[in-house]
């Protein structure tokens, strides 16, 4: 009877409009929620077949929701170094444990960034979801294969333990005074084995007190700092030419051929302009040797050496001297410059746009720790929402492939941002409205149907 499809429809009418209202109340209350993506219903007729010709039936209406999961939020500046934004497609890919992780265990997929460090170390958003990324190699590289999130584990920026940089190069910057008077015990210097610079150091009624000495430390490879001088003596026997060593302070601290701590001895030669020539210069063995200093391992054979006792490994320091010069003004250091850093500890965590998560320590070394990887379907509008602002993936949303930040279509990060909700209260607003006359017009239906019904129930009274 086209009466009782009326009431139908009615009720069909107050369904719809019931999630309708649902799903904006859901938008609204998320509105705050970082994001968060808004969800709508969407009204489609139901046709009923018309069995007899002349008379209507009617369908009456279906709701159904639409997620806008593919739709982009505002990217907003945040204050932590660790809240994150994607912009463009993809999602960051969440665990819900940090240690411990297997095949079995469930992956989600969110957009929520606002990931903090938990009391293991571990990067975690609000939802508790871990941020999963491909973990840094020996050679620091990354194992990075599109097809299987099992290659990935919970980023831990904490439980590094701490960092050490052995030093490879120090920058020397000085002048040596080109007017300075030749030291009185330049010539016992010449004639007297005994008497270096180097023994002057150790102990100063022994060796030659050096015109003009500077320092370096240089750190070994277990992070402990040594001393070591370059010092100077004005030669008399041709211009522009200095007696030079290099050695240790304490002189203990390495083990020589030669004087005690004397790591290096020779002439330091300079142009007429002032400027150091190194293809002269014997300093590092023959002319125009590198400016290195190389230091075998504690207990090798190998001299010069770390000393036995130290038990620390080889390394080779490079030496950039092409700052030195000779000029008539006072002899003084400028500037020097290592890349050496002693025991530092975790400080802070930093993320680039291409995803890549370091760990800042104290003694200003980076370490890098994993890239984020970005998940990516052809179809995330299809993917299944859950708690926490997160996503499943299902059959509809296509295949999972894990990218790069900002290559293959897969969006770029936004360090220090978070992604806003994509709700906009005045649409929604709006929407209540239109939703709640609907509503009254469908209940209006079903007091009208009802009345007519009453009626027809009444023909027979």
């Amino acid at each position: 009877m086209s009466i009782n499809s009326a009431l139908l429809a009615g009720v069909s009418g107050l369904v719809a409009n019931s999630s309708a209202l649902a799903a904006i109340s859901d938008n609204i209350a998320n509105v705050n929620t970082t994001a968060y993506k808004r969800n709508q219903v969407n009204f489609t007729n139901l046709v009923t077949a018309q069995a007899v010709s002349g008379r209507y039936s009617a369908g009456g209406v279906q709701g159904v929701t639409k997620q806008m999961v593919s739709q982009q939020g505002l990217i907003q500046s945040a204050t932590s170094s660790t809240d994150l934004a994607i912009s463009g497609d993809g999602f960051f890919v969440g665990a819900t444990k940090g240690a411990g992780l297997t095949a079995s265990d469930p992956r989600a997929f969110t957009r929520a960034g606002a990931f903090g460090v938990d009391s293991s170390g571990y990067l975690v958003n609000d939802a508790g979801l871990y941020l999963q990324g491909w973990p840094v190699q020996a050679n620091g590289s990354f194992n990075i294969n599109p097809s299987d999130v099992n290659s990935l584990a919970s980023i831990n920026v904490k439980n590094l333990g701490a960092a050490v940089a052995a030093t490879t190069s120090v920058s020397l910057s000085a002048n040596v005074d080109q007017t300075g008077a030749i030291s009185a015990g330049e010539a016992t210097y010449l004639a007297t084995t005994n008497k270096s610079m180097a023994d002057y150091a150790k102990d100063p009624t022994t060796g030659t007190k050096p015109d003009f000495t500077m320092e370096m430390n240089v750190v070994d490879s277990m992070g402990g700092t040594h001393k070591v001088a370059v010092a100077f003596l004005k030669d008399s026997t041709a211009p522009n030419q200095w007696h030079a060593e290099i050695y240790s302070i304490p002189d203990t601290d390495v083990s020589t051929t030669g004087r005690p701590g004397q790591l290096t001895s020779g002439l330091v030669k300079f142009n007429q302009d002032g400027s150091i020539n190194l293809a002269t210069t014997t300093l590092f063995g023959l002319a125009g040797a590198t400016p290195q200093l190389p230091l075998a391992a504690s207990g090798t054979g190998t001299q010069p050496r770390w000393a036995d006792a130290l038990g620390i490994g080889a390394q080779t320091v490079a030496l950039d001297f092409t700052k030195i010069t000779q000029y008539a003004a006072a002899s003084t250091v400028n500037s020097v410059a290592s890349d050496g850093a002693s025991v530092g500890n975790v400080v802070g965590v930093q993320v680039g746009k291409d995803g890549v998560v370091s760990a800042l320590f104290d003694n200003s070394q980076v370490r890098v720790i994993a890239k984020i990887a970005i998940a990516t379907f052809p179809n995330s509008d299809g993917l299944r929402a859950t708690s926490g602002n997160a996503y499943q993936a299902t059959l509809p949303a296509g295949q999972l492939v894990l990218k790069e930040a900002g290559n293959g279509g897969a969006g770029t990060l936004s360090p220090s941002s978070l992604e806003a909700s994509t709700v906009d209260l005045s649409s929604e607003f709006t929407g209540l409205i239109s939703t709640q006359k609907a509503y009254s017009a469908s209940s209006k239906i079903i007091t009208t149907a009802d009345t007519m019904l009453d009626e027809l129930i009444n023909i027979i009274r």
